[in-house]
């Protein structure tokens, strides 16, 4: 009868409920709050803004040619219970050392460039940004970041992104559905411009470089879900259950914002600004434009959490991922909670330094990240497609042949954009 008892007890903990589903929630949440950032708020917004609803069909693309290299995260994690890292060290210690330059690269140009969004941000709504330029806001921002996460920890992120996640849906959905009601004219002059050219091509790499995410928070996600694991039990279906949330709810903001640049700010006459200060100043407008002036001070607050949010994840995430590919390439047992906090330190203040740099070129900077993103998924969609289809286990079915036909895409586009620039059609 004991014997009994103890199977049951263990068929209960692996049996998957709407209660074990909604206590798994937490990684795939985290992995839209770090989504919905440069690629939602700029990328998208811009696309609808210039080209109407023509790059819909892109956006849906991507997201769901993607779909699977991003699922592969957490599902790893959570049949193996390890990590994404700790499947690229199995393949090798050059996957891993490969893995580990890129990273340390996206940390700094990443944080960098969500940073200098956040503090546009925020400069934008105080009149003269109170004396302080964009960089100096960077520096405010990071290092209060830098302290929250070292006194936080996961908990305390884990916390903060789902409510973040839950205003900014809301509102930015509020605000569409206005919009759509909303009276506009096209300008008299107004020509449509067809986004399916060569010279639209960067503009077209860099939304999907940064769409819904770049492809390394894949292995973030699997971090995260490695530290959800730890406190809360919960089996495959709950992880899946988590991550689609997050992936699905992204993906459909994605929508949202370019239908707020399709519906506000395309054919008005008035040029789309670069990604840059200037721009989140347009952007502000744009919501107000279809809530009221009256909104101005609620939508700046929306962007600035929304993106706030994305600085953090993003610290958090490539920290947490370079502390463990070191930890592997080091060949130690488990990495302590104090190197955690030196990656965190090390990540903000490179951070810093390139967002120091970049000052005034935010969005030259942003267009390179984005481009550097996209020309590195193809090789990390293969890379976490090849840990979870190999000789011990076999993909099916429907899941298989979208990764087929997503290996394709992204190999394919990426190949044609380094062709374009080489022969110097771009």
């Amino acid at each position: 009868m004991a014997d009994a008892s103890k199977v049951n007890a263990a068929e209960d903990e692996d049996r998957s409920t709407w209660h074990s589903k909604v206590k798994a929630l937490g990684p795939g949440i985290l992995m839209a709050t770090a989504a919905v950032g440069g690629s939602h708020i700029v990328a998208s917004t811009q696309a609808g803004a210039i080209y109407g609803w023509q790059l819909a069909v892109l956006i849906l693309l991507i997201n769901v040619f993607k779909y699977p290299f991003f699922r592969f995260g957490s599902e790893y994690t959570a049949t193996t219970g390890q990590n994404l890292i700790e499947g690229y060290a199995k393949r090798g210690r050059s996957y891993l050392w490969v893995y580990f330059i890129l990273n340390v690269f996206s940390a700094m140009v990443n944080t960098a460039g969500v940073g200098m969004i956040c503090a546009a941000i925020l400069a934008n709504f105080f009149p003269g940004g109170l004396g302080m330029d964009a960089s100096q806001w960077t520096v405010i921002i990071i290092v209060g970041i830098w302290g929250m996460l070292l006194i936080g920890g996961y908990r305390f992120l884990d916390g903060l992104s789902k409510w973040i996640m839950i205003v900014l849906t809301i509102a930015t959905v509020a605000a569409a559905i206005i919009a759509l009601f909303h009276h506009r004219e096209y300008a008299p002059d107004f020509v449509v411009t067809s986004p399916w050219q060569l010279s639209a091509l960067p503009f077209l790499i860099a939304l999907m470089g940064w769409m819904p995410a770049p492809i390394e928070i894949s292995s973030i996600t699997s971090l995260w879900s490695a530290e959800k694991k730890a406190t809360v039990n919960f089996n495959r279906d709950d992880a899946i259950f988590d991550f689609n949330v997050g992936y699905i709810g992204t993906a459909i903001l994605a929508f949202v914002f370019l239908a707020l640049g399709a519906l506000i700010q395309y054919g008005n006459g008035e040029e789309v600004k670069a990604a840059s200060i200037a721009y989140i100043a347009q952007l502000v407008q744009m919501y107000a434009a279809s809530l009221g002036a009256w909104s101005i001070p609620l939508i700046t607050t929306i962007a600035f959490l929304c993106m706030f949010g994305t600085v953090i994840t993003v610290i958090d995430g490539y920290s947490r991922a370079n502390n463990e590919a070191l930890r592997l390439i080091l060949g130690k047992e488990s990495a302590s909670r104090k190197s955690l906090s030196v990656w965190v330190t090390v990540t903000s203040i490179l951070g810093i330094v390139i967002a120091m740099a970049f000052v005034g070129n935010l969005g030259t900077m942003l267009r390179f990240a984005m481009i550097a993103s996209f020309i590195t998924t193809p090789f990390f969609a293969y890379l976490n497609y090849s840990l979870v289809n190999n000789k011990e286990h076999q993909l099916e079915g429907q899941l298989k042949h979208l990764s087929w036909a997503g290996l394709a895409y992204l190999f394919g586009f990426a190949l044609f954009f380094v062709t374009a620039m080489a022969a110097g059609a771009i």
